[in-house]
């Protein structure tokens, strides 16, 4: 009986929640050396960052187009490219993968221009 009601709370949440929420997705291409370099440089540091755990991280490959539900706002022509998401919808892009430096300070002011995100902790 308490495993039951744990578990239809549980589901209460999620259902809860909306289908999308905000998501960076990162358009990528087999063979691509500035992928590689991101992936090896922030990736694994991407998730465990606020910029993380308010956009994370989807990927997509260049030649299938958006992932299912997400329209971007253009055509797109470089990779990595990284679609910041909201709702399914593109709200901003960063084109190319300018060195880690300049990767974040990017991503900041892409996500403080366009969504409620602040580098402050609640």
């Amino acid at each position: 009986m308490l495993r039951a009601l744990i578990i239809s709370l549980g589901l209460g949440v999620f259902a809860a929640l909306p289908a999308f929420a905000v998501e960076l997705i990162m358009v990528e291409q087999k063979g691509c050396h500035y992928c590689r370099e991101w992936n090896e440089t922030i990736a694994p540091i991407y998730p465990k960052t606020t910029e993380g755990a308010f956009a994370p991280l989807r990927r997509a490959d260049l030649f299938e187009g958006p992932p299912e539900g997400v329209t971007y706002a253009r055509r797109v022509n470089f990779t990595p490219t990284f679609i910041l998401i909201e709702d399914g919808a593109e709200l901003a892009r960063i084109e190319g993968y300018p060195g880690e430096d300049f990767f974040w300070g990017l991503l900041d002011m892409m996500l403080k221009a366009n969504t409620t995100y602040t580098d402050t902790p609640d």
